[in-house]
C-alpha cells in the first residue's frame, strides 16, 4: 500500500544509496591506494634506517649511531656549517637513514676544521658539543685493506696516504718489512691516534683504495674511549 501511494519513494531511495555506495568505494580505493605508497615509503625508511653502509661516515662528535639517530631532527644545519661542502643529508634513495648528515671519504674527506663547525652548529647535541679538540674526533677507523694493490706493498715509493694524514707519525705509520730481499712498507694504523677523517682513502692512488675507513656505528672492537666517549 505505501509503495502504491508514495512511488516516488521506492524509486529514489536506491538510487541514492547506490551513488553513496559508489562515493563510499571510491573514497575507500583511494584511501587504500595512498596507505600502500605510504607503506612502501616507511619500509624503505625503515630498511634505511637499518643499514648503515660502510662507506658512510657521520659527521665529528656524532653520538653512537642509535642516539645519534634518535637526536638528530633532520634540520641539516651541520650541512649548512661545513665550509667544505663535505658533508650532505642522505634522500631517500640513499643507503642511510634518510635526512641525516654524512660523508664519503673516497670523495670528499674531513677537511678537519679546527674550529669544527658542524658541531656547534647542531641544535640537539646528536654532535655532542663537548668535542672541542679535531684531533680527538672519532668518526671510525681507517683499515689497511690493500696487501696485494698497496704500490708501498709492491716495492714502488708510494706514501700518498701517510702524507694525506692529518696526524702523520701517529694515527699511521710506514713500517717496513723485507719479502724476497726486497725491502717494502705497509701504511700501519694506530687506532689510538685515527680520527676517521677519511683523508687517507681519499689520497690513495690505487683504482681501489687499498686503505678504507669504517664508520664508528660499523667497528666490531673497541677502539677506545675516544669512539663515543664524548656522548
Amino acid at each position: 500500500m505505501p509503495q502504491q501511494i508514495f512511488p516516488e519513494m521506492t524509486a529514489t531511495k536506491p538510487k541514492v544509496f547506490t551513488e553513496a555506495r559508489r562515493r563510499f568505494l571510491r573514497m575507500m580505493a583511494e584511501v587504500s591506494g595512498l596507505m600502500a605508497v605510504s607503506g612502501l615509503v616507511l619500509a624503505a625508511y625503515l630498511k634505511s634506517a637499518r643499514h648503515l653502509v660502510a662507506t658512510a661516515i657521520r659527521p665529528p662528535g656524532a653520538l653512537a649511531e642509535a642516539d645519534f639517530q634518535s637526536a638528530c631532527v633532520h634540520c641539516g644545519l651541520c650541512v649548512e656549517a661545513c665550509p667544505y661542502d663535505i658533508l650532505k643529508l642522505a634522500r631517500l634513495e640513499d643507503p642511510v637513514p634518510t635526512g641525516t648528515p654524512y660523508f664519503i671519504a673516497r670523495e670528499h674527506a674531513c677537511e678537519m676544521c679546527t674550529d669544527i663547525p658542524c658541531v656547534p652548529a647542531c641544535p640537539t647535541g646528536a654532535l655532542s658539543h663537548q668535542l672541542t679538540d679535531i684531533n680527538q674526533a672519532s668518526m671510525g677507523l681507517a683499515v689497511f685493506v690493500g696487501t696485494e694493490t698497496c704500490y708501498a706493498m709492491q716495492g714502488t715509493s708510494c706514501r700518498a696516504c701517510y702524507m694525506a694524514c692529518p696526524i702523520k707519525g701517529e694515527a699511521i705509520t710506514m713500517e717496513q718489512f723485507t719479502a724476497s730481499g726486497r725491502l717494502l712498507f705497509q701504511p700501519t694504523v694506530h687506532s689510538s691516534a685515527c680520527t676517521g677523517c677519511g683523508k687517507c682513502e681519499e689520497a690513495c692512488i690505487t683504482a681501489e683504495a687499498s686503505i678504507k675507513v669504517l664508520p664508528a656505528a660499523l667497528l666490531q672492537h673497541d677502539i677506545g674511549t675516544r669512539i663515543h666517549g664524548l656522548s
